[in-house]
């Protein structure tokens, strides 16, 4: 959790560097790029998701050399779909922000962000498959300390090229990538050196055929439920995008706070995962039950706590991000109290898909996923915001879906717990 905080400072540190040093456009331009950047990244980032189930079955079953050679196969996998991220993206943005109406007092700057950008996604692949297995096995203060380190030099590079060089996003997106490349040979550096069942041999890295299906058969699932989620979230920014350059400013402010609360809850997600999948290694199935229980408890507790923070200094939260804009403040603090005060539903939901990806399934909640968000919120946006066409009913669309998926994910995580319970079981029986 921490770990996610601390990188939602140093990207909060972009915003709040280009919004007050380079205006309203230049922080309408990076964060109107959010939603884009997500459809084309997550995909293949979701893939780590595999790589922590699958590094978390292994070790609880106590099979090191199994987990080395999914190591090293999700290494490879992390340079490879780097460079295809980075060579999509920076071919795919303009005519992306084009087709989603980026105004023209904006989207140059945008294409200019993103292309940038990009270049550090073989490091922000690498990263975040190193540090999921490091992760997967309780190592969390690690990937903390790296991204740490390479925060600090990204809110130092960000105030060099955008004050003192006046580079406006062009700088800000330097300075990311440069700390991307950083966070990603800490990481490597880690898993070379060790000594424990995780240690990554560079000169004998290669991919392992029976791994790579392991990390596809949770991961890709994911990824594409991230996919389709990104496109919903497009359409939503495409029509952010036609009120104005104030509601996007203002839009962006809200949705890098949000992320916070996103980021803890989603932390727990991430232990739920990893502690469903070492106890499934480990055949005490009667812990998972008490991990989802806890999980929703730690998700009502977090979630709710900063909501009620969010929502009271809403007006001081937005404020950091565009001074003195009043239009882009009122506009941001209306979406921080609809989406932030709402939440803990998410958050909640997401620990049945936690636990059932932890279990080796993760077909279900990508398909729950898809129609109870994606789908429904584009209805909504063609239907309810249609007839009626205000900001506010368009970010109502969210907590609309989350409570939709909330009751659907719990009725499958009962049935999907039941049959791996039961399937592996009879397995240990024949065994």
């Amino acid at each position: 959790m921490l770990t996610g905080i601390l990188q939602l400072l140093f990207n909060a540190a972009d915003l709040i560097v280009v919004g007050r040093f380079a205006g309203r456009t230049a922080l309408a331009a990076v964060g109107s790029t959010t939603s884009l950047t997500n459809l084309l990244v997550n995909v293949f980032m979701m893939i780590s998701i595999g790589v922590s189930v699958a590094v978390a079955q292994h070790y609880g079953a106590h099979e090191p050399d199994e987990v080395e050679q999914t190591v090293s196969t999700a290494m490879f996998m992390s340079v490879l779909l780097g460079v295809a991220v980075c060579l999509i993206g920076m071919g795919a943005c303009k005519p992306m922000l084009k087709a989603m109406g980026s105004p023209d007092d904006v989207i140059d700057q945008s294409v200019l962000y993103m292309r940038i950008y990009f270049t550090g996604m073989p490091a922000f692949m690498v990263y975040n498959f190193g540090a999921s297995a490091l992760r997967a096995v309780g190592d969390t203060r690690r990937p903390m300390q790296f991204l740490t380190i390479a925060g600090i030099i990204n809110v130092i590079l960000n105030v060099i090229t955008v004050v003192n060089f006046k580079l406006g996003v062009a700088g800000v997106a330097i300075a990311t990538s440069v700390s991307q490349y950083i966070s990603a040979i800490f990481v490597v550096l880690s898993l070379v050196r060790t000594e424990s069942c995780l240690h990554l041999d560079i000169r004998h890295m290669r991919m392992h055929r029976d791994k790579i299906l392991a990390i596809l058969k949770v991961g890709l699932p994911a990824g594409l439920q991230s996919f389709v989620f990104s496109i919903s979230n497009v359409v939503i920014q495409s029509s952010v995008n036609s009120f104005g350059s104030a509601v996007m400013a203002g839009s962006a402010a809200s949705n890098n706070v949000e992320g916070f609360i996103y980021t803890s809850m989603n932390a727990v997600v991430q232990s739920t995962m990893a502690f469903t999948g070492q106890n499934i290694g480990a055949r005490r199935f009667q812990r998972i039950g008490e991990i989802v229980r806890k999980s929703i408890l730690l998700q009502m507790i977090i979630a709710g706590s900063m909501a009620v923070i969010g929502c009271a200094l809403s007006e001081q939260l937005i404020s950091i991000y565009a001074k003195g804009d009043v239009e882009s403040i009122a506009w941001g603090v209306s979406r921080l109290r609809i989406i932030g005060g709402t939440y803990f539903i998410m958050g909640i939901s997401d620990v049945a898909v936690g636990a059932m990806r932890g279990m080796g399934n993760s077909t279900v909640p990508m398909a729950i996923s898809i129609f109870g968000i994606c789908v429904l919120r584009i209805v909504w946006i063609y239907t309810v915001f249609s007839a009626y066409r205000t900001f506010e009913m368009l970010i109502v669309s969210y907590p609309v879906s989350w409570i939709v998926t909330l009751v659907a994910q719990y009725v499958c995580y009962g049935i999907v717990k039941r049959k791996t319970v039961a399937a592996m079981s009879s397995e240990e029986k024949r065994i």
